[in-house]
């Protein structure tokens, strides 16, 4: 397995995955199937903002799964906090795929001075959680029945990650 930056030739792998994950799990609460133009107008939003899409690729380069960063919220005060997501493709799950794109992503975010990587996990997502706290990930929030899909509520666990040790936010980071 490689992790590299997303291309265009992934788009087809990262929208199956996104899509399986719509139609069969709580971890994305659309419900609209999306096509590959969506996800390549998605992949230029994060390349024009600064931000990484990164695919985990098979020997024979196909799509294990992808991560990726963007704002946590859209005004200045919170610059230095990003908001992740990772999916793996459904029979891959469990073998590490997960973890590895979440390392490399992690040093991304603060290769760009980002200060806090905020996770926003379906509470019933149990191995998502582990993963993220196994990562360094602290509990730091629970929104209650914010969310519906497959016809029932769905909780919000929020995770965050100190990215870097900084107290004056103004100050560079040390690399």
């Amino acid at each position: 397995m490689q992790i590299r930056d997303a291309e265009d030739r992934d788009l087809e792998g990262i929208t199956t995955i996104y899509n399986d994950a719509i139609e069969q799990t709580t971890a994305i609460w659309n419900e609209t199937i999306i096509d590959v133009e969506n996800r390549r107008a998605w992949l230029a939003d994060r390349r024009t903002a600064g931000y990484p899409v990164l695919v985990a690729v098979s020997d024979d380069d196909k799509v294990l799964g992808y991560a990726s960063f963007g704002d946590w919220r859209a005004w200045d005060g919170y610059r230095y906090t990003v908001e992740h997501s990772v999916y793996v493709r459904s029979d891959q799950r469990g073998a590490g795929i997960g973890k590895a794109l979440m390392e490399a992503l992690i040093g991304r975010a603060r290769d760009i001075g980002k200060h806090v990587m905020v996770a926003g996990i379906e509470a019933g997502n149990t191995g998502s959680i582990r993963l993220h706290e196994k990562l360094g990930f602290e509990r730091a929030g629970l929104l209650r029945q914010v969310g519906t899909k497959f016809g029932r509520w769905l909780d919000l666990a929020f995770l965050q990650l100190t990215l870097d040790d900084r107290t004056d936010p103004d100050r560079p980071v040390d690399k």
